[in-house]
């Protein structure tokens, strides 16, 4: 990966996944610094990786190639108010701030920027993430592949074509994870209800959650649906168990789930 400099502006838990990635996959600390208002998190990326920090915003991104806002969505005009004094044309700007499209973070910069938004999960925090990633039209092929490589430290990557996009990469992935846990807490609690004490039903119940999801990936040319058929006997335990959820409606339920997310990501675009 090519090694450039990199500042994180903000030190939150989504800038401490990518920068543990970044170093545990070779790339120099010293390339890497990170800014925050309070001293806390900067002290620990120190220590743990050896990261370059500041309290100074404009100083981190004033000598950065590439600058990643790595801010709450409600915290992004004021933090990028102060950032108009520097030149950015020659910088990669990578936004991770749900909600701000591209022409209202140009807009916050009061500049065209050479842009790159990016949808990452929380699964990003043990490496095992899933990011969504735009550009914006002047943004060159070799920027883009260096974003790429930047959230490969945390997972896997896709790219939309459309900035709008993000928001089916919000629904899909973004908010997926809580959509697994929900389902999850569920089973755990019919399981404790059946008997089980708290551990074990959490232990029966995240282990066949791994032990599928490791399915799925061992197995990339079969279908979904034929691994669950695989697993569903005729007439039998998880045939009955299927039928139940089928007669619900789940895939009903999320589909219009999914379409919230997506929906209410739409909403927010108008907040900021």
């Amino acid at each position: 990966m090519e090694q450039r400099k990199v500042a994180f502006i903000g030190a939150g838990n989504m800038t401490r996944s990518i920068v543990a990635g970044l170093v545990a996959g070779g790339y120099d600390p010293s390339c890497l610094i990170a800014t925050n208002r309070s001293k806390g998190k900067l002290t620990a990326l120190e220590q743990d990786f050896g990261v370059q920090v500041t309290t100074d915003n404009v100083a981190a991104a004033e000598q950065a190639d590439v600058v990643v806002m790595a801010v709450k969505p409600q915290l992004m005009e004021e933090v990028a108010k102060p950032l108009q004094a520097i030149d950015f044309s020659s910088k990669l700007v990578i936004s991770i701030a749900a909600g701000i499209n591209v022409e209202r973070l140009q807009q916050m910069f009061a500049c065209e920027l050479n842009l790159i938004r990016v949808m990452p999960n929380t699964p990003s925090l043990v490496g095992k993430g899933m990011s969504g990633l735009f550009a914006s039209s002047v943004t060159p092929q070799a920027d883009k592949q260096f974003a790429g490589e930047l959230m490969q430290a945390v997972g896997k990557v896709c790219w939309v074509e459309k900035e709008s996009g993000i928001n089916d990469v919000i629904a899909a992935a973004g908010s997926a994870p809580a959509y697994f846990f929900l389902f999850m807490e569920a089973m755990q609690q019919q399981a404790i209800a059946s008997g089980f004490d708290e551990e074990t039903a959490r232990l029966l119940v995240q282990q066949s959650a791994l032990g599928a999801a490791e399915m799925v990936i061992a197995n990339p040319n079969i279908k979904l649906c034929t691994l669950r058929e695989q697993v569903t006997s005729k007439g039998g335990t998880t045939a009955e168990a299927v039928r139940t959820f089928e007669q619900s409606d789940l895939r009903g339920i999320v589909s219009k789930a999914m379409q919230a997310a997506v929906n209410r990501a739409e909403e927010m675009e108008k907040l900021f």
